[in-house]
């Protein structure tokens, strides 16, 4: 049962989460534009995005681990420092190489999400978790509302002589300022009972691999999805600010304002909506809805010529990431057991990582290769395929720890 302390410590939680998104909100939107200052290529600026997520991909099941066997409160606090360095590299950086090592090493601190979320699922309940993952991604979006405002206020309107350096520099302090809050106020989730039971299992959790998950039908189709919309949300995100330069003339002012317009939204429904959305549809109706809007959205980027066209393009599209995200997510630890929390959802960020490795390489080379329209048009047909697994997942409703047992007969 929830309790206020609980309740105190998810609030504090989603203040540290929040802050440090700040920052990654800042530097997003700019990303590829500053990596064309030292002379990228389209591909080489999505590859800036695909090595934060590759250190991701290869960290965050260690962090899970660790999070599992030292606590959650630890691996936020080191994360949390290790984006400070890696923010400071970035707003030091004087050539493309140097950004290259700030991103690898921003990636291999990016295990503090997870472990927000395995720390949510150890103060939630199985029926309030969709609430609880919803908070965190509230963070995501009022950090993708105020980190893309600042950072375009902090680089100027002067799309020739943009200062990139400054908005990295901020998003340090922000990150360093993160750190501070989980240290001051932020307890550990796991209890002596949870502890036990990790205790007890050490040696099966030594062996929880890829090929055990992916025994456990449930887990894996929920990951696909997760991967395929991850994909197709790391392809826009990568690419967006280079589609606005050639297709609107835009600076990187600009792109910030949209990222941020989108945060709006995004904020809007998981703050607020997905509580009584979940109510009126079911997660899982739900989840298919935010697939078709996000599939419909990236449709319409690509065909847009007009700012009102875009700005209900990106609407639809930041429907369906706040609505697909944070159900996934609840799904996922709905199936697992509390003692492997850390870890399964550690795997399942891997997943989304190693969807934004594919994704933004992709990306990059389509939009070379076949046009600025490509990355779009493709993540729309990916969200065909995930639409078409959305569907199998209403075929057999989640019930708590029942791949935990199944996997174990």
């Amino acid at each position: 049962m929830e309790t206020k302390n609980s309740s105190r410590a998810i609030f504090v939680l989603f203040l540290t989460v929040f802050i440090d998104l700040l920052g990654f909100g800042i530097i997003l939107p700019i990303l590829p534009l500053y990596a064309e200052q030292f002379g990228a290529k389209p591909n080489e600026a999505t590859l800036l995005v695909a090595i934060y997520s590759l250190m991701q991909f290869l960290f965050a099941p260690l962090w899970g681990k660790f999070s599992d066997r030292y606590g959650r409160r630890p691996i936020l606090l080191l994360t949390l420092f290790g984006s400070v360095i890696a923010y400071a590299g970035l707003g030091f950086a004087n050539s493309l190489w140097i950004l290259f090592i700030s991103r690898s090493l921003a990636g291999i601190m990016a295990g503090n999400i997870a472990t927000a979320q395995a720390y949510i699922a150890d103060i939630t309940t199985p029926a309030n978790r969709s609430r609880g993952m919803g908070i965190i991604g509230a963070a995501f979006g009022l950090g993708f509302i105020l980190g893309p405002a600042i950072g375009g206020l902090l680089i100027g309107s002067d799309r020739d002589n943009a200062n990139f350096h400054l908005p990295s520099l901020f998003a340090g302090g922000l990150s360093l300022l993160a750190l501070f809050c989980a240290l001051m106020l932020l307890p550990e989730s796991l209890n002596s009972e949870t502890k036990a039971k990790i205790q007890a299992n050490r040696y099966r959790q030594r062996r929880l691999n890829l090929l055990q998950v992916s025994q456990r039908p449930q887990f894996c189709l929920l990951a696909g999805i997760y991967f395929f919309v991850t994909f197709a949300v790391a392809s826009m995100d990568s690419t967006l600010a280079l589609w606005s330069k050639q297709q609107l003339n835009w600076g990187p002012q600009q792109t910030s304002y949209l990222f941020a317009f989108m945060g709006i939204v995004s904020t809007i429904i998981q703050g607020g909506l997905i509580g009584f959305l979940k109510k009126y549809f079911g997660e899982i109706k739900l989840l298919i809805l935010g697939i078709l809007g996000l599939g419909l959205g990236l449709l319409l980027i690509g065909f847009s010529q007009s700012l009102i066209l875009l700005l209900v393009a990106t609407t639809l599209v930041a429907w369906g990431i706040s609505v697909s995200q944070p159900i996934l997510n609840s799904l996922i630890s709905q199936i697992t057991a509390p003692e492997e929390q850390g870890q399964i959802l550690g795997i399942a960020s891997s997943c989304s990582a190693l969807a934004r490795i594919v994704g933004p390489t992709w990306a990059g080379v389509s939009f070379m290769k076949f046009g600025i329209y490509a990355p779009f048009l493709s993540g729309s047909l990916v969200m065909l395929v995930a639409f078409t697994l959305s569907l199998r997942v209403t075929k057999s409703a989640s019930e708590p720890n029942r791949e935990r047992v199944a996997s174990q007969s």
